[in-house]
């Protein structure tokens, strides 16, 4: 008998046994809860580290927008400066010879040969400050038919090569190698 009761003893637990075996859990379980609250301080931390980096991240973005924005507003400053004074060499250029038809103006002469001299000084300065704003003649006379160059006026015939320049009945003008007028011509008819 003592050995039933010894057997349903240790399969019947008493409340001390169970006492002692609640006892014995609980660290177990506090070693969870710790370890639980590890990994929560861990992932706050890990997620208060992500929060800075994203912050850090955005100011970034938000100043070098900023300054992409103010490279772009200053570009678009210096085109429209570019754009408004552009012409300023060209009329300094040009003002010596508005001096020189004033004074031709005011100038009562009667000699026809220091008029033509005067309006000859006039047109060489006229063409010098022409060139300096890179504003050069088209004078094509025996040069091949160049319909981005030349506007052609008629067809004549004529002893040179066809499709070539005969005349030129008003010059044209190039800037920087860019029409600003094409030259009238006639152009050798084909025999």
């Amino acid at each position: 008998m003592e050995n039933t009761q010894d057997n349903s003893a240790s399969q019947n637990p008493t409340p001390a046994d169970e006492t002692a075996a609640q006892h014995n859990q609980q660290p177990d379980t506090l070693d969870a809860a710790e370890a639980g609250a590890v990994d929560v301080n861990e992932t706050e931390a890990l997620l208060a580290e992500a929060q800075a980096k994203v912050a850090a991240l955005q100011e970034e973005f938000l100043r070098a927008k900023a300054e992409t924005e103010n490279v772009r507003r200053r570009a678009q400053e210096d085109v429209q400066k570019t754009h408004k004074f552009a012409i300023e060499n060209f009329a300094e250029n040009l003002l010596p010879v508005l001096d020189s038809l004033e004074a031709a103006l005011t100038h009562s002469s009667t000699d026809l040969a220091k008029v033509r001299e005067g309006v000859e000084l006039t047109l060489r300065q006229l063409t010098g400050a022409l060139e300096k704003g890179r504003v050069i003649e088209v004078n094509p006379v025996g040069e091949k038919f160049d319909p981005h160059r030349h506007q052609a006026i008629s067809m004549v015939p004529a002893d040179q090569e066809a499709n070539t320049v005969v005349t030129v009945l008003q010059k044209g003008y190039v800037i920087a190698d860019r029409v600003l007028r094409p030259a009238l011509v006639t152009v050798a008819a084909p025999k």
